[in-house]
């Protein structure tokens, strides 16, 4: 009688248990272990704080904000790049039981408008202004209740990131630890628990407004520990991080890896630009680089790359989006890292969930996107909720300890992406093999199907990638009256002589016709999130816009 199959079905397992703390106690410890050794370094704006120098400035913001009146549970809005003052009131409001509301950078007015009320901030830490945002002069016409906002009543303090003083805002160098013997920091810590929700991250949907991701101290210092245990992480490191900080990349799987283990953060600017990042790697001696697959891409393809000794690096996380098998494999023989891992999870799971070894062949990194973390259940699934055999393709669900609380003051939504036994849906398509390695194979809504057929973007995408002309590429489906949906490609090319018609001979005979992109566009650059995320929806809904008007899209420059 033949076996069953395994099911698609494994969960994390660790040597060391999960923490038990919240985040002000994760910090403090560290901060005991060595106060003398270098925690900060952010260039641009010439910081350099050991952990001692750090705990101090946390401890200034923590009773300046407690000096105006915040409590445990109120939510505290940043809007800002990275930064110090970013990390600052990161521990600061941890230890004092407010909720960070993460606030995009690039949000205009509406958006801050919908993220404000929608969770009632009580006070927002902004910058004065980035790139051609004036972010001041955004907050005072909300304030206002001008260009059709509504003013947020329970928007009670403002505090800028600026140098000179500003009529209507708490300058944040001003807020004051002087009445520090009259605050009770210890005893506020005494009250607050690891369950109890720390931050809010709006996640980008693709439809609909922003939902708030609830997450908790055990959530978030969890993920990011077990993130450095992944890479083999010591105090010794030191982790250049260019991902942005609003998100759980930089917060988490940046700030609180490195406060979990000792080590230093290096931060190269307050947004990510590829020479910056390079610099910063070959001057600060930095061991390990995050980022998302195009922040690699642009790393490597810099004019000057080779000028930068990136001899120093070991490892790191690439993750946000999948990652192309080739541009992998120049990370390990051209960056030096010859242990980066893969990451894969979603801000609702804190954000890991499945992150590759140091130690994995280079066929699995550049494959898979490696076992379960720590703590974590995985299963793979039918349309009809049932756990597929080993092998097959279906959604991937997670279950455990880094599943958010829910979504902010939305059950309805909440309950259609956590199911009543408590399995976190993520929309994404995967396999899984035999020893518990993850393939994610592309999106649930992303599939393609043409005639009947069904197409799987990311498998067309791979193989593109293998024309040396081709820099990047991004693969969806776009509307088709004889088909119901036909392939499209969004191309950026290293050579510009090569043509649509180059490409499609390049497809023949290596993959099924009905694969071989129909719609072919060259680019310059793609829709994207701060997080440097590819936004398809936007390229879908530009490309059935051009085929509706009869225009000939293939070959054409984006503007």
């Amino acid at each position: 009688m033949p076996s069953k199959p395994l099911p698609s079905y494994s969960s994390g397992t660790s040597d060391a248990p999960l923490m038990y703390r919240t985040i002000g106690e994760a910090f403090d410890a560290t901060v005991a272990q060595d106060p003398d050794h270098l925690a900060l370094v952010v260039r641009h704006q010439d910081v350099r704080w050991s952990y001692g120098k750090l705990a101090a400035e946390v401890e200034r913001a923590a009773v300046g904000l407690h000096a105006l009146g915040l409590n445990k549970g109120d939510r505290i809005g940043i809007w800002a790049p990275n930064c110090a003052e970013w990390i600052v009131t990161q521990i600061a409001t941890a230890k004092l039981g407010l909720i960070l509301v993460n606030i995009n950078p690039a949000y205009r007015l509406s958006e801050l408008e919908y993220a404000l009320h929608k969770v009632g901030c009580r006070a927002l830490v902004l910058a004065e202004r980035f790139k051609s945002s004036d972010y001041v002069d955004m907050v005072r016409r909300l304030q206002a209740g001008g260009d059709g906002t509504k003013p947020v009543t329970t928007l009670e303090h403002l505090i800028v990131i600026a140098d000179e003083d500003i009529e209507g805002f708490i300058r944040f160098a001003d807020l004051s630890g002087a009445t520090h013997n009259a605050v009770p920091l210890e005893d506020i810590a005494s009250t607050l628990q690891p369950e109890e929700p720390i931050n809010i991250q709006f996640t980008s949907g693709t439809t609909g407004f922003p939902k708030g991701a609830t997450l908790t101290h055990h959530n978030i210092l969890n993920n990011g520990y077990f993130c450095g245990v992944r890479m083999g992480f010591s105090a010794a490191d030191r982790l250049c991080i260019p991902v942005p900080l609003y998100h759980c990349f930089g917060m988490v799987l940046g700030v609180l890896t490195c406060i979990t283990h000792g080590a230093t953060m290096v931060f190269p600017g307050e947004a990510f630009e590829p020479e910056s990042v390079l610099a910063a790697v070959s001057e600060e001696r930095c061991t390990a680089l995050h980022g998302v697959p195009t922040m690699f891409i642009a790393e490597l393809d810099h004019p000057d790359f080779a000028s930068f000794n990136l001899s120093s690096l070991r490892t790191g996380v690439m993750a946000g989006s999948p990652c192309p098998i080739e541009v992998m494999k120049q990370v390990i023989a051209r960056m030096n890292m010859g242990e980066v891992t893969i990451g894969y999870g979603m801000t609702e799971v804190s954000p890991l969930s499945f992150q590759s070894l140091p130690e994995d062949d280079l066929d699995r990194r550049v494959s898979t996107v490696g076992t379960a973390h720590p703590f974590v259940e995985a299963k793979i699934i039918d349309p009809e909720s049932r756990v597929l055999p080993r092998g097959e393709q279906g959604e991937i669900l997670f279950r455990g300890y880094s599943v958010m609380q829910g979504y902010w003051d939305d059950t309805e939504r909440t309950a259609e992406a956590i199911d009543s036994a408590g399995w976190m849906h993520s929309g994404d398509l995967a396999t899984m093999d035999a020893d518990g390695y993850v393939a994610i194979t592309g999106r649930v809504k992303d599939m393609i199907i043409r005639g009947g057929e069904n197409i799987y973007p990311r498998e067309i995408e791979e193989f593109l990638y293998r024309h040396e002309a081709i820099q990047e590429v991004q693969v969806f489906g776009v509307p088709d009256e004889k088909y119901g949906e036909e392939v499209c490609a969004w191309i950026q090319l290293k050579d510009k002589s090569v043509n649509a018609d180059d490409i499609r001979s390049f497809c023949q005979g290596q993959i099924a016709h009905y694969k071989i992109p129909k719609h072919i566009r060259f680019v310059s650059e793609y829709p994207m999130t701060v997080t440097g995320k590819i936004q398809k929806f936007e390229m879908r809904k530009e490309m059935a816009v051009l085929l509706e008007q009869k225009s000939e899209p293939t070959e054409r420059a984006a503007s």
